[in-house]
Order: C-alpha cells, then structure tokens, then sequence
C-alpha cells in the first residue's frame, strides 16, 4: 500500500510535467525542447522572491504557474512562432523548432548555474506538512495535495480536448493545420493559449515538485524532460488519456525497481520503454496509426 502511495505521488507529478509537453507536441506541433528549463526556472524565480517574501504554498503555486505560463509564451511569440511563419509548411519547421527550444534552455540553466554555483535551492514558505499514518501507511499532506492536484488537472484537461469547442479546434490543428485554419480556426491565437497552459503546467509541476523533495537542482527539468518523452510515447502522441496512463505506469515501473534494489537502473526504465514501444507500437497504446497529430 505504501508503494502504491508513493508511485501515486511519483506519477502525478511526471503527469502534471508531460501534460504541458503533450498538449503542445500532440495540438500545435510545438515539440518544445525548453520546457524542462520552463520547469526549473519557474521555480528558480519564486525562491529568488520568497528569498525577500514568505509566501504561503498557494501563493508559491500560482506565482510559478504564473511564471511559467510567461516564460513559455515568451518563448512561443519570440522563438517558435517566427520560425513556424518563415518555414514553408510545419513539418519543414519541426527541426528548427527543436534546435530553437534547445537554444532557449540553454539561458535559464546557465542563470540558474550561475546564481546557484550549481548548488539545489528550496524555496521560502510558510506551509509546513502534516504526515498522517493510517494502518502503518504513512501519508504526507504535500503528497496527498500532489496527487490530488495531478489526478484533477489531467483528467479535466483529457476531457476538456475531448468535448470542448477548442479542444476539437485544437485537435483539428493537429489532424490538419492548414484545412482548420480555413474553416475559421485562428491557429496564432491557439498555440499562444496552449503554450501557456503548457508552461503554467510546467510552473506548477516545478513548485509542487519544490514542496514534495524540499529543493530543487538546476538540472532537474532536463531528467524529466526524457522521462515526459517515455510518458508520450507510451501513451500515444496526441493522446491526453495515454499521457495520463503513461506516466503513472512510467512511476509505478520505477517504483518497481527500487522495490527489486536496483535504483541504479530507473533512468534506465525511460529509455526502456521508449525502445520498446517504438519497435513493437509506434503509435504507443492510445495512438491511432493513420492520424499524425491529434
């Protein structure tokens, strides 16, 4: 029971993390190479602010989400969106979209490096856990609110792409961009709402991740980034529900291993699966095979 409640809070947080690179990859195309950096520099900034202020956990929340909302839309109206209109069609685009998010990354790490001497930062707050132990289960209330929080968030954001006028315009974008933009969608507009609900993901998964371990390392959003890549594939590309599924089975895997004491090789478990899957089901398990981008 206790391994369930620990791969419950492990998994929620690589969804709330994936969540916003699946949106953006699986709807507008964006397969954004910053968003670990999005991730990690959201939470730099509050603890370089609750440095001089005490904030409460909710206020630390939503400054991150906040702060990541911006940073990402940034980085969509300055890097991604410039480069999507100077390509000849998206798919001649996906490259440089890759090396530009992989550019942008790189500024955040070396401000956070630098700052930090490379050194984990936690962040100031006034909220302090409660742990509640119930038939030798132990429970902390960070990870009850981790996974309360992770559950919520994806299935909302699952069934909001499926039955939500603009999540099926958003699906259209990703079936057909060019065909959707002639029925009316405004695709500018879109990919600027979506990279922002993408990187307030990325702001939130980063600061509850901040509460859940205490501190935080400059390189933290790059070990999930290959981890969120696991989590997509598994689950299909374009799939919210998949990404849902892949990332708790993602956690539960492991979870297993350091079960079985071979924590050495859990890094090891992403590359793993993302082998597998692409060798015996490219379209992951939700994937369908003749759609590219749904």
């Amino acid at each position: 029971m206790q391994e369930l409640l620990n791969t419950a809070t492990l998994g929620s947080i690589y969804l709330l993390f994936a969540l916003g690179m699946a949106l953006a990859w699986g709807t507008i195309g964006i397969l954004n190479f910053a968003h670990g950096a999005t991730f990690m520099f959201s939470v730099f900034v509050v603890y370089l602010i609750t440095g001089a202020v005490e904030l409460s956990m909710i206020g630390v929340l939503l400054l991150a989400a906040l702060i990541g909302a911006a940073i990402s839309l940034l980085t969509q109206l300055l890097v991604f969106q410039p480069i999507v209109r100077r390509a000849r069609s998206h798919s001649s685009a996906e490259l440089r979209i890759i090396l530009g998010g992989i550019g942008v990354a790189a500024i955040p790490l070396a401000i956070a490096e630098r700052v930090t001497n490379s050194a984990p930062f936690a962040i100031r707050s006034s909220y302090e856990a409660t742990v509640f132990s119930i038939g030798g289960v132990r429970l902390s209330s960070t990870s009850l609110i981790v996974i309360i929080v992770g559950l919520t968030i994806g299935i909302g954001l699952t069934l909001w792409i499926r039955r939500s006028k603009q999540g099926l315009a958003l699906r259209a974008i990703g079936t057909d961009a060019e065909t959707a933009e002639g029925m009316g969608v405004h695709r500018e507009l879109l990919a600027l709402g979506t990279m922002a609900v993408a990187g307030a993901l990325a702001g939130l998964a980063g600061g509850l991740l901040a509460f859940q371990l205490s501190a935080m390392a400059p390189e933290s959003g790059d070990t999930l980034l290959i981890k969120a890549f696991a989590m997509i594939v598994l689950g299909g590309l374009g799939s919210m529900g998949g990404a849902v599924i892949g990332a708790y089975v993602l956690a539960g895997a492991e979870m297993l291993m350091t079960i079985l004491g071979q924590g050495t090789w859990v890094d090891a478990v992403s590359f793993g699966l993302i082998f597998l899957i692409l060798l015996f089901r490219p379209q992951g398990l939700f994937g369908r095979k003749e759609v590219r981008r749904a």
